[in-house]
């Protein structure tokens, strides 16, 4: 598989086999994701990746917490999305979940039947790996980028194994319980989660590609001959 297939064959995958990950593919993809780019070399990621009995215990004490407290356990590290999305931001995030949740015909009333969906994300989608992505909480935004671009890297890298991905965001809401349950250092900051394994394609929700911009919309070139 080249770049460009594994590019454009990425998707966030949203419902998985139960099929294992064998601990070595998982470490080489992880090591050659290390020539991730980074500023000034800071190489600012830490990685935590879990299965099996780890992976189950986490869910567990996770799913207890979000049952008792569906909004979280009281993280708060960072906004998700800004406060007063604009646009066109705004419409291609509500258009994103419309797109998602027709998949599985859930219509926008059914609150309850929403809610349980995104739940999912608290078992990684049934993922037999799951990653959880930190940084230093005394580097600044830029150093952001970097974990961005390493994890960018593992979703491309899992894809030549034939192995698909989800980045979740969503993990931040439970920080506290994950980093107790890990004892992660509180010097970290839990960024991002990541589901990973083999896609069950079966299922209609592994169907969803959101749309994309047109290039025009967002890219100015100067000084190239006319396309």
């Amino acid at each position: 598989m080249n770049v460009n297939e594994a590019v454009a064959s990425r998707m966030s995958c949203r419902a998985f086999l139960d099929t294992p990950v064998p601990g070595d593919t998982l470490h080489a993809i992880l090591d050659a994701a290390r020539r991730a780019p980074s500023g000034g070399n800071l190489q600012s990621w830490w990685v935590y990746a879990l299965t099996g009995e780890p992976l189950a215990e986490l869910k567990s004490a996770v799913r207890a917490q979000v049952t008792a407290n569906p909004r979280g356990d009281g993280s708060h590290e960072y906004d998700i999305y800004p406060p007063g999305l604009g646009e066109p931001y705004r419409t291609r995030r509500f258009k994103a979940g419309e797109d998602l949740y027709a998949t599985l015909g859930i219509p926008r009333e059914d609150k309850t039947a929403r809610l349980r969906q995104l739940a999912r994300n608290y078992d990684f989608f049934g993922a037999p790996v799951g990653l959880f992505f930190y940084l230093d909480r005394s580097l600044g935004p830029p150093q952001w980028s970097d974990v961005g671009m390493y994890m960018q890297t593992v979703m491309l890298l899992a894809r030549e194994q034939g192995l698909h991905t989800c980045a979740q965001e969503i993990w931040s809401l439970v920080s506290v319980t994950v980093q107790k349950r890990l004892d992660v250092p509180a010097n970290l900051m839990l960024f991002s989660g990541m589901a990973l394994g083999y896609a069950d394609l079966s299922h209609p929700i592994n169907t969803l590609r959101t749309e994309r911009a047109a290039l025009e919309d967002f890219v100015r070139m100067k000084g190239f001959e006319a396309l």
